[in-house]
């Protein structure tokens, strides 16, 4: 039985299959599974759905992982082919104890995972990873009798509840890009079903990805849809991940809109129709939530929480807020727009909502924003063991430098928000992030500002510095 430690991650779990883990590792992971979801439930026989992802071996994975599920005393639903939020929609309709998605999304083939929960729409928290860990490894499982009953057709439900929602009453063409992965059987039938005309870019599956990852984030998958909107004169492009609860999205004219700033403007429209929301961002996102007119104007209120799915929708879930936008494209909307889950397709969806509204083109609703000088995500290494150690250190290095009355850029630190690394923030509303990566050895740094490139740049450069003192830094994997 082989099953590497480190599969375990902060909200799922993800190995290269057969090398990290085998075959036999992933029912000993269904059986950890099923313990702990009869632990949670204080069920003899819960109800778990289970689904997979349209890679070769996903199958043969999701059968392995259901059979571990079984032998502690579950009760599983197999509804067969999915996207991710299509499983935690089926939690939701057939009212089930859990979920399991054998999906490792947008990564390379060759890796295999498993997105999980107990709580409706919720996956797991570190806690429950720490604690699904545990059981796993140490084998501290439970033994009962479970059974398997297979949902025919529940992809057409799932696809109904999108479309009867949410009907457009205007002419949208949209490219829709699936990479040749899952959502290929999805977002083109629903984003038909709502009125829009569909463009379809690489819909039909095909496991081998032959062109690139499907990944919203890739400047490959991108640079195809921003060429396929403007051949076709669409109005909008969507480009959507392997297991389908991300989305990314590309103007008119061809250029890509950072997600945070998509998510913006959906806060916005949606303030106008819901006043005194609640929505939460996270630490990587544009500060321009803090002070946009519009929110303000409609009584909203933006909270900045720590980067990650699960971060993000259980704060949701929390605040009962109205929505949560991650900058990486996870979006989430709770009711009456969705359960609280992230779903990618319904972010599309909430998009040509926005196109109708303001009844303008893309280019010039993303116009409306004040412009920002926005650097990309960049991670420069720094070993696993010492991540969060160094982090620690820039906390307690950005409070007293505040306290010192440091200057960056001419501007003073007026702020310093530490529920994830530290994201410091100056007299404009420029800003700067240092936090630890949750899936690899490295750390994550974002800089703001509400003036120039060049002070983006000495933002960073101000970052740059303080870690490199610290002697624990490598390269980065893209720099300004």
């Amino acid at each position: 039985m082989k099953i590497n430690p480190n599969g375990f991650r902060e909200y799922d779990a993800r190995w290269i299959f057969e090398k990290d883990i085998d075959i036999e590792g992933i029912t000993n992971l269904g059986k950890g599974l099923g313990t702990q979801i009869i632990s949670h439930t204080k069920k003899n026989n819960p109800r778990v759905i289970v689904g997979h992802d349209y890679r070769s071996y996903s199958e043969k994975i999701k059968k392995a992982l259901t059979q571990g599920l079984i032998s502690t005393g579950c009760n599983v639903e197999d509804i067969g082919l999915s996207l991710s939020p299509m499983v935690y929609f089926a939690q939701f309709n057939l009212n089930s104890d859990a979920i399991a998605m054998v999906t490792a999304s947008h990564n390379e083939n060759g890796w295999t995972g498993v997105k999980m929960g107990i709580q409706k729409g919720l996956t797991h928290a570190p806690e429950e990873m720490a604690n699904l860990k545990d059981i796993t490894l140490n084998k501290k499982y439970l033994s009962g009798k479970g059974s398997l009953k297979k949902i025919d057709d529940f992809k057409n439900v799932y696809i109904q509840d999108l479309i009867k929602k949410n009907k457009v009453n205007k002419k949208i063409k949209a490219v829709v890009a699936c990479g040749n992965g899952t959502a290929g059987i999805f977002a083109p039938e629903i984003l038909k079903g709502i009125g829009c005309d569909v463009i379809e870019l690489d819909c039909n599956l095909d496991w081998s990805f032959p062109k690139y990852n499907p990944n919203p984030e890739d400047l490959e998958m991108l640079h195809a849809i921003a060429k396929a909107v403007k051949d076709n004169k669409a109005d909008i492009g969507f480009g959507f991940d392997g297991d389908g609860d991300r989305c990314g999205v590309i103007d008119e004219q061809g250029n890509e809109i950072f997600s945070d700033k998509i998510g913006l403007l959906i806060a916005r429209n949606l303030s106008n129709k819901h006043k005194n929301s609640k929505f939460i961002v996270d630490v990587k996102s544009t500060g321009l939530f803090k002070s946009d007119k519009i929110l303000k104007q409609n009584g909203c209120e933006t909270i900045y929480w720590k980067t990650g799915h699960s971060h993000i929708k259980r704060k949701v879930n929390e605040k009962k807020a109205l929505a949560g936008f991650e900058k990486s494209g996870h979006f989430f909307f709770n009711q009456p727009l969705g359960y609280g889950y992230d779903d990618g397709i319904n972010s599309a969806i909430q998009v040509c909502q926005l196109i109708v509204d303001q009844n303008k083109k893309m280019s010039k609703i993303i116009g409306s924003l004040p412009v920002t000088y926005q650097t990309p995500t960049m991670a420069p290494y720094c070993k696993d063991e010492e991540k969060y150690k160094v982090v620690d250190k820039m906390v307690k290095e950005v409070k007293k430098l505040k306290g010192e009355g440091i200057k960056i850029d001419n501007q003073s630190i007026v702020e310093v928000l530490t529920v994830n690394g530290v994201r410091f923030s100056l007299e404009d509303g420029s800003w700067g992030l240092i936090r630890a990566s949750s899936n690899k050895p490295s750390l994550v740094v974002v800089t703001e500002s509400t003036k120039s490139n060049e002070s983006k740049k000495k933002i960073f450069e101000f970052i740059d510095n303080l870690l490199q003192k610290t002697g624990k830094i490598g390269d980065y994997d893209q720099k300004i």
